[in-house]
C-alpha cells in the first residue's frame, strides 16, 4: 500500500495543478499522512528551478498549517482519532516517548526533527496531546520545517537542475551535522544540569508516565 501511494504522490509532479498537490500533500502529512512531500517537491524544483523557492515555500507554509491540525488531534481528539492514527502508522510505541522529550525540551525536539527522518506528524500530534505551549509549537514549527524545504528550493533556485547531484550525495551530509551540532548541545546541556536521568526516563517512558 505504501509503495501505491508512493508513486501516486510522485505522479502528481506532472499534474495540471501540481502547486496544490504539493500544498494538500505537504498538509496532510504533517497530522496523518505517511508520505512526505519532499521527493515530489525534488521532482517538481527539478523540472522548473526558477520556481524552487516559491515549492519550498509552499511546502513550508502547508506543513506548519497541518501541524497545527495534527496539534489540534492530539489536544482535543486523541483518544478518538489520534491514538488511531498513530497506531496505523505504526508510531503507538515511540508515542510516549516522544511525549516525555517534548515535555523535557519543548521547542528543541521540534527543531532537531528538521534535520532527522522523525515522522514530524508524530511530534504534532504528541505536542498538542501535552499542551505545549501553541506559540511555541508555531515558531519551533516554521524554523524546522523551513530547515528541510527552504534550503532544498534555494538550492535548485541558486544552481538549477545540476545541484540534484549535489543534493542526493550532501543534504543528508549537512543535516547531519546541523544535528550534530544541535545534540551536541543538549549534551552538554545535560552535563551542566544533570540531565541525564531525564534521558533515562524518556527512554523508558510509558503511556502511564505521560499522561
Amino acid at each position: 500500500m505504501l509503495t501505491r501511494l508512493y508513486q501516486w504522490t510522485l505522479a502528481k509532479a506532472a499534474h495540471a495543478h501540481a502547486e496544490r498537490w504539493l500544498f494538500a500533500i505537504s498538509f496532510m502529512e504533517s497530522s496523518f499522512f505517511p508520505i512526505p512531500p519532499h521527493p515530489l517537491l525534488g521532482l517538481m524544483c527539478l523540472a522548473r528551478p526558477e520556481r524552487a523557492i516559491r515549492f519550498g515555500l509552499i511546502c513550508t507554509l502547508a506543513s506548519v498549517l497541518g501541524g497545527l491540525l495534527g496539534y489540534a488531534i492530539g489536544h482535543f481528539v486523541y483518544e478518538t482519532v489520534g491514538h488511531q492514527i498513530l497506531a496505523a502508522l505504526g508510531l503507538t510505541a515511540r508515542f510516549p516517548v516522544a511525549a516525555c522529550y517534548l515535555r523535557e525540551y519543548g521547542a528543541e525536539i521540534i527543531l532537531i526533527k528538521g534535520a532527522t527522518p522523525i515522522p514530524f506528524k508524530l511530534l504534532t500530534i504528541t505536542a498538542g496531546f501535552i499542551g505545549l505551549p501553541l506559540l511555541t509549537f508555531l515558531w519551533a514549527s516554521i524554523l524546522s520545517r523551513a530547515f528541510q524545504f527552504m534550503l532544498v528550493g534555494f538550492l535548485f533556485w541558486k544552481f538549477g537542475r545540476p545541484i540534484k547531484a549535489f543534493i542526493e550525495k550532501y543534504l543528508a551530509l549537512l543535516s547531519g551535522l546541523f544535528l550534530v551540532l544541535v545534540v551536541g548541545g543538549f549534551i552538554a546541556a545535560s552535563m551542566l544540569t544533570g540531565g541525564g536521568e531525564k534521558n533515562d526516563k524518556c527512554n523508558n517512558a510509558t503511556m502511564e508516565t505521560v499522561r
